[in-house]
């Protein structure tokens, strides 16, 4: 070894891979002779290995031994290098809890309930009232009738209640979206309590939570929902009837209407003789109708009751159909029977209330009549109310013409014919009954109202 003084030394070997040369300082520890590696020459030069070997020296000057001075310091270097190591590990597992907390909130599970529930859906209509309420896509607020501070207080703790994670879901973040609605909108309100109770009980299905529904009504007092929320009285335990005109009165209100020119009425007048819901109407397909068989076929998909309805028609109803044809565009089956405005498009879902209001509307000093404030849907009661009181039709008949579903499963299961013939005769009855007003003169052709598009 070559000495440059006071410890430094460059040792040279020989081998079969040739010279090599390595700096080494070498020093005592009482008997103990240590030599300590500072580098391979000419990687480490004469000045750095000098730099070096004085660095060794002033741990020596300061009674410590370099050789362990170093393994200590390289002992910290490889616990700092673990530690952060093993900081990041738990950086990550920090973070994929927090992703997994972030996929397994109520929104989350309201919108896997959603995206499953649509085929189960009555109607685009109905899944949209649901994805709404569940906060799945937002409220158009220029719809929004009523209270507005009342309805953004809703929507914001709806969706401070979509930011929960599912097992934190308690009864009072459902009572905070439920409140601000639950006097005022009861109907939607029911509808929102019931749609959330569903959502957890899906999750609660697949193992994401636990415990009791915190959506579940239960009686106050008891510990449930209903104990966080405003009470209703017994005004809750009423329905709220759609307002009907009296059925003795229909007769002059269809010849009022079969005077009135325009599609609005054409619609209300097929909606009171079919005693159909009004959407049933509004979107009805010239493909629906079978001239020949005189039968009017509703979809499964329109019907409230989510099944096919065959509704008997009759001859009021033809000559309303009659009148309405000469407003078809072409033979396309998927052409709406009562076309709105814009081409290709039904009337707007008020229409049939419009006529109505349109027909109500008197000069001050006249007598009010006595449809004022009647909606379409009522004329169903009045149909109803004249089968019951006036005509010897077993009541399934006049409930089966309503779509409504009577009897219990197994009876339903038995009785698999839809009664249409019987049906007729009472649609029939019906139709007589509503022509027996006075009617004005003849009625002017709707083809009018066709060139005026």
């Amino acid at each position: 070894m070559a000495s440059d003084g006071d410890g430094l030394y460059l040792r040279t070997t020989e081998s079969s891979g040739g010279i090599r040369r390595a700096w080494v300082f070498v020093y005592r520890s009482g008997t103990k002779r240590t030599e300590m590696s500072l580098g391979a020459f000419p990687t480490v030069s004469l000045a750095e290995a000098r730099a070096r070997a004085d660095e060794l020296r002033k741990v020596r000057a300061a009674g410590g031994d370099p050789l362990e001075d170093r393994r200590a310091r390289e002992a910290a270097a490889e616990a700092a290098r673990v530690a952060a190591i093993e900081a990041r590990a738990e950086a990550e597992r920090a973070a994929a809890r927090a992703a997994e907390t972030a996929q397994n909130t109520f929104g989350r599970w309201a919108d896997l309930y959603v995206a499953d529930a649509r085929s189960g859906f009555r109607n685009a209509k109905h899944g949209a009232q649901v994805a709404t309420t569940l906060g799945v896509q937002p409220y158009d607020d220029s719809k929004v009738r009523g209270d507005m501070a009342a309805h953004r207080e809703h929507v914001k703790a709806l969706a401070a209640l979509r930011a929960l994670p599912i097992d934190a879901v308690d009864r009072a973040a459902v009572a905070a979206v439920l409140r601000p609605i639950w006097l005022a909108k009861r109907e939607t309100a029911d509808r929102v309590r019931g749609r959330i109770e569903a959502v957890l009980d899906k999750a609660t299905d697949a193992g994401a939570r636990s415990g009791p529904n915190p959506a579940a009504l239960g009686k106050r007092g008891k510990g449930g929902l209903a104990s966080l929320l405003p009470s209703r009285g017994k005004e809750a335990l009423s329905v709220k009837h759609h307002a009907a005109l009296d059925y003795r009165e229909v007769p002059a209100f269809i010849a009022a209407l079969a005077a009135r020119d325009d599609v609005s009425s054409r619609l209300l007048h097929f909606i009171v003789l079919n005693a159909v819901r009004t959407g049933e109407a509004r979107l009805a397909t010239w493909g629906e109708i079978d001239l020949e068989r005189r039968v009017w076929i509703i979809p499964a998909a329109r019907m409230k009751a989510g099944r096919e309805h065959r509704v008997p028609l009759t001859d009021g109803a033809l000559a309303v159909l009659a009148q309405v044809a000469a407003l078809r565009r072409s033979h396309d089956p998927a052409e709406f029977i009562f076309p709105g405005q814009r081409r290709g498009k039904p009337l707007s879902v008020m229409a049939g209330e419009m006529a109505l209001r349109r027909m109500a509307k008197v000069a001050p000093g006249e007598v009010v009549p006595p449809w004022a404030g009647v909606t379409p849907h009522g004329m169903r009661s009045a149909f109803r109310d004249w089968a019951g009181e006036e005509t010897q039709f077993p009541r399934e008949i006049a409930e089966a013409a309503l779509a409504h579903v009577v009897g219990d499963a197994t009876e339903r299961a038995y009785r698999r014919g839809d009664a249409l013939e019987r049906r007729r005769a009472l649609m029939n009855a019906w139709s007589t009954y509503c022509a027996s007003g006075d009617r004005p003169g003849n009625v002017v052709s709707i083809s009018a109202a066709r060139r005026a598009r």
